[in-house]
């Protein structure tokens, strides 16, 4: 746990955890940014290492999971924790749910429109697609954009990276994916919905998720994977205001979670153009989400709002 000198406030105030990992022990720099907007609201606020053996969960009326970024090659722990953690946002069984990224077939099983996938399980045979174009492989469970790479299958050298990556990941026993990459991320780029518990959200009712803000990432897989070091690719982040298609598909995605709106504290949908200019979903986001709170100035204040509403 942290030292003192980064609480947001002491005394008697009801606590949160904001949970982190080893590797960012002071939070991301954007998570910071809730801070002193808990602060205000009387809220006492910890920045919390999620496997660090000392901390008593208990004794906190909220843990909020922020940047557990490095539980992917130990997701089966990182589970099991959180089904320990009393009062953890978002619930343990969306985190089971969400970091196994075959939920997506769930979501196109109901008709969310998503991008076409190959599953591979440990063991499975693959072979290249016959035709050309350029596809991006990476594994059902990871975050960051880590172990994820991009090839051109007119090229030879990518066709073989592209099956030597395929067959790590298998050999360490991890399920894979193979999409077509969407071009239009290159120019249009990739637009990611942030949206918070409150009132007046996409679903009637005062438990529902509403909208917050949105950014635009830019294109970040220009090739093979050749691994990155730290925690996640960088990015290039903007804001944007998403168009009524994308809202209408998120709200589709949103109405299809596990138990409905009224559980999640926040979610973050990511959608790309497909083919033909239609948003279609690549991942929605229940875990750790980058929520990129300094793209819109009243952001931190609505989720420490919503923060605020859960402590009851």
């Amino acid at each position: 746990m942290l030292s003192d000198n980064i609480r947001a406030t002491r005394g008697d105030e009801p606590r949160v955890a904001l949970i982190t990992c080893a590797e960012l022990p002071g939070l991301d720099p954007d998570d910071r940014l809730l801070l002193a907007p808990l602060a205000e609201r009387g809220i006492r606020v910890d920045a919390v290492v999620w496997d660090d053996p000392a901390v008593d969960w208990a004794g906190y009326r909220l843990a909020m999971l922020r940047s557990p970024w490095d539980y992917p090659p130990r997701r089966a722990e990182f589970v099991a924790w959180a089904e320990r953690v009393p009062r953890l946002a978002n619930p343990a069984d969306l985190v089971r749910w969400n970091t196994d990224k075959r939920y997506l077939r769930e979501l196109a099983g109901v008709g969310v429109p998503t991008v076409p996938t190959d599953w591979l399980d440990p063991h499975a045979d693959w072979s290249l697609p016959a035709r050309h174009g350029e596809y991006v492989v990476k594994p059902v469970v990871g975050a960051g954009s880590l172990d994820t790479g991009r090839y051109d299958l007119a090229d030879a050298e990518h066709r073989e990276l592209a099956t030597a990556h395929v067959k790590r990941l298998q050999a360490a026993g991890r399920w894979v994916m193979v999409q077509p990459y969407l071009s239009a991320v290159d120019t249009a780029g990739e637009t990611a919905l942030l949206f918070v518990a409150g009132p007046d959200g996409l679903r009637s009712g005062p438990d529902g998720l509403r909208f917050s803000h949105a950014i635009r990432k830019g294109p970040m897989l220009v090739g093979p994977d050749h691994g990155v070091d730290g925690l996640f690719r960088p990015e290039q982040i903007a804001p944007r205001t998403p168009a009524d298609a994308e809202l209408a598909v998120a709200g589709r995605v949103l109405a299809a979670l596990p138990g409905g709106t009224a559980r999640p504290l926040y979610a973050r949908v990511d959608l790309i153009p497909g083919p033909d200019g239609a948003p279609v979903l690549v991942e929605v986001e229940l875990t750790e989400p980058s929520l990129f709170l300094a793209h819109d100035p009243a952001a931190p204040g609505r989720f420490a709002d919503a923060i605020a509403a859960r402590l009851g």
